[in-house]
């Protein structure tokens, strides 16, 4: 018996060792016809966010920051996560860069 209680305590430990951290705010930026919809998003300063990318374009794009120190390739239908913050009050700008010239937007932690 000791032994399984052992054995279910470290699977337990190894299982929220795995987990993602919690957000305090989510949020879903979507890439269509080679642009962020929408263009800005308004997050929450001071919390820890849970931003969905979602490409439904057929192409690949790439959500990427030097404000936020972010960089995340999706691929056509796609979707993938970037984990941020907390962030302190002020912009932040994105953009696409498989698509510069359409592929802009900004997120605005109030």
């Amino acid at each position: 018996m000791p032994r399984l209680m052992l054995l279910l305590l470290l699977l337990a430990t190894l299982t929220a060792a795995g987990s993602a951290p919690a957000a305090d705010f989510e949020t879903t930026l979507a890439i269509r016809d080679h642009k962020f919809d929408p263009p800005e998003l308004d997050v929450p300063a001071g919390a820890k966010i849970k931003l969905t990318v979602q490409n439904q374009d057929a192409t690949p794009e790439e959500f990427e920051s030097t404000d936020l120190n972010r960089e995340k390739v999706v691929v056509g239908k796609g979707t993938v996560i970037v984990l941020l913050g907390p962030l302190e009050a002020g912009k932040y700008h994105f953009f696409g860069d498989f698509h510069q010239e359409t592929a802009q937007g900004d997120l605005i932690a109030k």
